[in-house]
């Protein structure tokens, strides 16, 4: 979830004071609305077409304003939306037929139909309309042959076989499928409405854009940096929606979302860095769990020193993560002791958190880092001092971690010397992808609840790969487990999967992210997603 990830730590711009202002008619205490909360995001909202963009803000609202086949509840488990039931697949696992509500309708009043989804998936994959979060798409039945150009994006395993009912067909059984198909980008969209408009301005502004979901969106221009959302009379469930509307506010600075806060403008503020930091002990502090993992990517092509298991193995085990979380984060951030963070997923073959059954020692053994550190320089050839440059954003808490990182392995290590770059994202990235690097500093926030969306990433030749990463037989237990046609052999391959990946130290996990909001206690009923967006559709604010 690349572009998501980007905008969610994206905070130190601050608000001019006619901002502020603007922010003034925001309270929720407005007492001409009932049923009224006052969000944040961290940067505009600028489309609200699923098939191409992939934001935070654009998920965020689509997750208030529209549904998909499914949509995850309180405790992060599917339940039916526009489909009437959760579907069990047939042929072996790969096929399945939803029928659509016939009391779904779109806010302008269209029937919700199965061609919806259809239209809407296959403009995902359509070369003609940039997609940008095609990867998702793989197991349905060609995707990924149309995903490398193999294939037309017409051929996709999805169609609509009557108005109302939706076949689907796998190139392989998917363990994962119900949670996966949650996701905003697997929304519908009204195929005659988006004809109408044109796919060029289709969710550009409120005239352009309808939604099947709770909400509908007013108030939006396509550029202006507040809009409100109100209930959409055609909802299928409306009698279950307590607001009244919901209005949103661009806050991309977390000491100003806490100003708003306290000044009673806003009724959930996402706070982050130093100021998350400073009021971990506010009476308000909400602390998220969230699939989220920051780690370090470490550049193994041929040639680079970090190639050699032991210099990557070393490394790791001169880190104290405990003292990065406690006192260089503070912020309710915790050790990494793998790639999957807790929370994401309970193996249901074991009843067990997957993260805490596959986990790793994360103590620091500065004795052990040494000795590995020597054998792996004579191993690799390598004599005098080891230079190893560390490359991450310029964010502050980025910094933070990229000097006390380098601190600790300057300190730790026989003869290395390590240099940071922390430079504007566009630029990181691009060093990143050319491989011009030694460790990046990275994360990876979920985009379903599921191991298999972390590890399925560090397979060989992944775009999300950049370190080279590159183990058969990693390779091919994330092949079993996309394949697997029982749960056993899925979630056996996965903890395997885990387990190969820290024994070569394919990556660095440092910690586990914990999103903080400062929350009105009178909101209630918010369904924080570990993997997801909070879903303020079934929310009430009491007086």
């Amino acid at each position: 979830m690349r572009r998501i990830r980007n905008l969610v730590l994206g905070v130190g711009l601050v608000l001019t004071a006619g901002v502020l202002a603007a922010c003034g008619n925001q309270s929720s205490q407005n007492k001409s609305t009932k049923q009224s909360i006052s969000l944040m995001q961290t940067s505009d909202l600028t489309s609200l077409d699923n098939t191409n963009q992939a934001t935070m803000p654009e998920f965020n609202t689509l997750t208030n304003i529209s549904e998909g086949l499914y949509r995850l509840n309180g405790k992060d488990q599917p339940v039916p939306a526009m489909a009437t039931k959760i579907v069990k697949p047939s042929d072996n696992g790969k096929k399945y037929i939803f029928h659509i509500r016939k009391s779904a309708k779109w806010s302008n009043g269209d029937p919700v139909k199965a061609v919806d989804f259809e239209y809407s998936w296959k403009r995902s994959l359509n070369p003609a309309n940039n997609p940008v979060y095609t990867y998702v798409f793989s197991g349905i039945k060609n995707a990924d042959a149309i995903i490398n150009h193999k294939e037309s994006y017409k051929t996709m395993g999805i169609k609509a076989i009557g108005e109302k009912t939706l076949e689907i067909t796998l190139d392989h059984p998917m363990a994962y499928f119900n949670k996966l198909v949650a996701m905003p980008v697997f929304m519908p969209q009204d195929k005659s409405f988006v004809e109408k408009v044109g796919v060029k301005k289709y969710g550009t502004n409120v005239k352009s854009t309808v939604s099947n979901g709770a909400f509908k969106i007013t108030d939006w221009t396509g550029t202006n940096d507040s809009y409100r959302l109100v209930k959409n009379p055609y909802y299928w469930d409306k009698k279950t929606i307590k607001l009244d509307q919901i209005k949103y506010k661009t806050v991309k600075d977390s000491n100003t979302g806490h100003n708003l806060f306290e000044d009673k403008k806003l009724d959930d503020a996402t706070i982050s860095g130093v100021t998350a930091k400073s009021l971990q002990k506010n009476k308000n502090l909400k602390s998220v769990p969230k699939a989220w993992t920051y780690y370090l990517q470490v550049n193994q092509r041929k040639g680079q020193p970090l190639a050699n298991q032991k210099l990557r193995q070393a490394i790791s085990l001169a880190i104290n993560r405990k003292e990065l979380t406690n006192k260089v984060l503070a912020d309710g951030s915790l050790p990494a002791s793998g790639f999957v963070s807790p929370g994401t997923a309970i193996d249901p073959t074991t009843g067990k958190d997957f993260s805490r059954e596959t986990s790793f020692s994360v103590a620091q053994n500065t004795a052990q880092a040494r000795k590995l550190f020597n054998a792996g320089k004579k191993e690799g050839g390598i004599s005098g001092t080891v230079n190893l440059s560390i490359v991450g954003d310029d964010q502050d808490v980025t910094k933070n971690v990229a000097q006390y990182l380098q601190g600790q392995l300057d300190k730790t290590l026989p003869g290395v010397k390590v240099n940071i770059s922390n430079i504007p994202d566009k630029a990181q990235q691009a060093r990143r992808s050319e491989g011009k690097f030694d460790l990046a500093q990275w994360y990876w926030l979920a985009d379903f609840g599921d191991p298999i969306n972390y590890l399925g990433i560090l397979t060989t030749n992944n775009t999300m790969n950049p370190g080279k990463f590159s183990d058969r037989t990693y390779d091919n237990l994330i092949q079993k487990a996309k394949t697997a046609d029982n749960q056993a052999d899925y979630w056996q391959a996965l903890r395997q999967a885990e387990k190969r990946l820290m024994d070569r130290t394919g990556i660095i996990p440092l910690y586990y992210v914990r999103e903080s909001h400062l929350v009105n206690p009178k909101l209630q009923g918010v369904e924080y997603h570990v993997a997801g967006f909070a879903d303020y559709t079934r929310a009430t604010i009491t007086k």
